[in-house]
């Protein structure tokens, strides 16, 4: 297996590139400056020089209240360019593993989605992301499209960093106690891609930690785990008037892709720990 994989500089490309040093899995990374996977001529490039036998897709527009003013960028890179890979890699016979989101669902099901749930996003950020995954499923036979939520690893674009940077400035953090998901570690994500490359599976399935919470439940979590004093006030979303509105309740089930690799994916707790300690390593 050699991979090539875009978006490698951001919070789970790195955790890729982590891993496949690690196993000495061949791989090539790219970032906007060596792959604009809006651009066919560059895609086609890299897959005709390096010819993988598998493309990660880790790049993304994930600024999801930003996407409300800039729609076509959104759209672009989330849409668009995913259906450029599908293309691309179909008449190359390269597999495609592209990764969405649970903001594809509007939050009222009022309890856990499962793949087969329709669904319906509230912003744009997740309209372009629904449509991207469409565009996996429907232009490459050989896919793997899994749906994450609430990802968190190394890097500043997650909510634990700015939730970090947050307790410099205040003792007091407010947090919103009715927007409810499933926190993500990276390393489970990878984990899970990898299991499922090895088994040759194909379709779409959903890819979190196991389990679910408030984002108030999980600030709360990380703060005792990573020894930070600070209070955590819950409050509603509409406390903080974002641009974007956002699913009350998007928690997605992991079972199917559970039960297709006989695995026992680690809960969201497990996940915060861990993270910690790898931090701490640091």
């Amino acid at each position: 297996m050699k991979i090539v994989l875009t978006g490698a500089n951001g919070q789970l490309g790195l955790a890729f590139q982590e891993e496949f040093i690690r196993k000495g899995t061949p791989f090539f990374p790219t970032d906007l400056s060596v792959c604009n996977i809006s651009k066919r001529e560059q895609v086609e490039q890299v897959l005709d020089l390096q010819k993988p036998t598998v493309l990660i897709n880790c790049a993304a527009y994930n600024l999801v209240d930003q996407a409300e003013g800039d729609r076509a960028t959104a759209f672009e890179v989330n849409a668009r360019a995913v259906k450029t890979l599908a293309s691309a890699c179909d008449s190359r016979g390269i597999k495609l593993v592209h990764y969405s989101t649970d903001y594809v669902f509007d939050g009222k099901k009022g309890s856990s989605y499962f793949e087969e749930d329709i669904p319906n996003p509230l912003n744009v950020y997740g309209q372009s992301k629904y449509e991207g995954e469409l565009a996996a499923r429907e232009d490459i036979a050989d896919h793997l499209v899994f749906r994450t939520s609430w990802v968190y690893g190394e890097g500043k674009q997650n909510f634990l960093y700015k939730l970090t940077e947050w307790t410099k400035k205040s003792n007091v953090i407010k947090v919103s106690v009715d927007e409810v998901s499933v926190p993500t570690y990276v390393e489970d994500i990878v984990w899970v891609t990898l299991k499922a490359l090895e088994k040759k599976i194909t379709g779409l399935y959903h890819l979190t930690s196991s389990g679910y919470a408030s984002r108030y439940e999980w600030a709360k979590a990380y703060l005792k785990a990573a020894g930070i004093a600070a209070q955590v006030v819950p409050v509603s979303m509409s406390t903080f008037s974002l641009k974007a509105a956002r699913p009350h309740f998007s928690a997605m089930s992991n079972q199917k892709i559970s039960s297709e690799l006989n695995i026992q994916i680690p809960s969201w707790q497990e996940g915060v720990e861990q993270y910690v300690r790898s931090r701490m390593r640091k």
